[in-house]
């Protein structure tokens, strides 16, 4: 089993994968905190720094689109140099723009330095592979789905503290000008933090670092970061996969980006109400993409790799048919309904698409995530283009639902050949042995 887990135990830290488990997620939430810490602080900074409405939304696409060039690139750095040191020069690195935006003094720095936070939502594809390594077949699902949700919690959790911050910070009589920057100096320093902790107590796999699990493990031979992206790329079920995570992740940025919006502007709802129908699309991401990876961890012990596949079609089938009809409501109730009901479905995509990366080529996982990881900020830049399009917000979200239920058959094209699907067979029933044996061995609860 190469020391992988067979059980996830929320509440120990005695064993290197827990560890990992809840530094990934951990280290997923302050990035994705910092990620979008100017978001709610943009009313300030527009007036500020004389934003026009097209600058703010160009500022938008650009944090969201330069986060595809790294995820591409950072999955093959953790083939390369491993997870560890990866994640921990993420953070360092990405903590200087953090606290350099607010040095802005107009739209051309501000865009510039909105550009390089945005390379730290590739942090999303190392949490990833970190769990891929360190938990077995037949939780590996679980792993993924939820480290990645709880990161993404920290979208939602900046939109509410970091006006608390600036409103704080303005309480003590600085000026709204200086406040905002200085507010932006908290997301760096818990990145800086989280660098130093990681550094300290990450690990590259169950084994050790990279050279030692490398040289542990003859079925994990080193390659060079080119090669895992290449023997990613070359695969066409990693495409497939590509399509289906824009779909899915792609339309959960979306979403973040338009929803408040959408309700004051088709049903007058007043701003704090607004803000509370779309905060609670968020919150789903709490449990929405564990329970997409529980349910095909579930249906792989009778149905395998197929069964993960046939749940990853049906998800998305449900989030576009349930996007579109939110897009046709005409009261608020109706849209917070139906937006709570095909948002699930979206959570839960994104779950299950990782529940099946661990199995397209685990010889250059890496490669794999990266470019899967890709796919949903591609899916986000794309969503983000034609809703300008569109000539209209609803008109716009019927066009995406209607995409995305198209995208679900690329869920269906995912195919796995006899060996590949005994492979993970016979790696899924040695984890259930190794579970098993472990649990005769523990002790009789007194």
């Amino acid at each position: 089993m190469d020391g992988r887990a067979t059980r996830i135990q929320l509440f120990s830290l005695s064993t290197i994968p827990m560890r990992t488990f809840h530094l990934a997620w951990m280290g997923f939430f302050v990035c994705f905190f910092a990620w979008f810490a100017v978001a709610p602080l943009m009313p300030v900074i527009r007036g500020d720094l004389h934003l026009t409405l097209n600058q703010v939304a160009n500022i938008n696409i650009a944090a969201v689109g330069v986060t595809i060039f790294v995820r591409l690139a950072i999955g093959p750095l953790c083939d390369r140099f491993g997870a560890r040191s990866t994640y921990t020069w993420l953070l360092a690195l990405g903590a200087i723009p953090v606290f350099a935006i607010g040095l802005s003094q107009g739209y051309a720095s501000f865009l510039f330095f909105r550009l390089c936070i945005g390379a730290i939502g590739a942090s999303f594809v190392i949490t990833q592979v970190q769990t891929s390594t360190m938990f077995a077949a037949n939780v590996v699902g679980t792993a993924n789905a939820t480290t990645g949700g709880w990161g993404n919690a920290g979208g939602g959790v900046t939109q509410a503290v970091m006006p608390l911050i600036l409103a704080a910070i303005v309480s003590l009589g600085v000026q709204q000008h200086y406040g905002w920057r200085l507010a932006m100096i908290v997301p760096g320093l818990l990145m800086v933090a989280m660098a130093i902790v990681y550094h300290r107590f990450g690990q590259d796999s169950p084994l050790g670092d990279l050279r030692g699990a490398k040289a542990a493990s003859k079925a994990h031979p080193h390659y060079t970061a080119g090669q895992s992206f290449m023997m990613a790329a070359r695969n066409y079920r990693v495409w497939m996969l590509f399509i289906t995570y824009g779909a899915s992740f792609g339309i959960e940025l979306t979403i973040h980006n338009l929803a408040a919006t959408y309700y004051v502007d088709h049903f007058s709802l007043d701003m704090k109400t607004a803000g509370l129908y779309a905060g609670s699309f968020g919150l789903i991401a709490l449990f929405g993409r564990a329970l997409g990876g529980i349910f095909s961890d579930r249906i792989a012990h009778h149905r395998g790799l197929d069964g993960r596949t046939a749940l990853l079609f049906g998800f998305i089938l449900c989030e576009g048919l349930g996007l579109m009809l939110f897009s046709r409501m005409d009261s608020a109730t109706g849209a917070l309904l139906t937006m709570l009901g095909f948002g699930l479905f979206t959570h839960m995509a994104c779950g299950v698409t990782y529940s099946l990366t661990p199995f397209i080529n685990p010889k250059a996982y890496g490669g794999v995530a990266g470019i899967i990881g890709a796919g949903g900020n591609v899916g986000a830049v794309a969503a983000g283009f034609l809703m300008k399009a569109a000539g209209g917000v609803q008109h716009g979200l019927f066009i995406l639902g209607a995409l995305v239920t198209c995208s679900a058959f690329c869920a269906v094209a995912v195919r796995f050949g006899r060996e590949h699907k005994l492979a993970e067979r016979a790696a899924y029933s040695a984890a259930l042995q190794a579970r098993d044996a472990a649990d005769a061995l523990s002790p009789s609860p007194a």
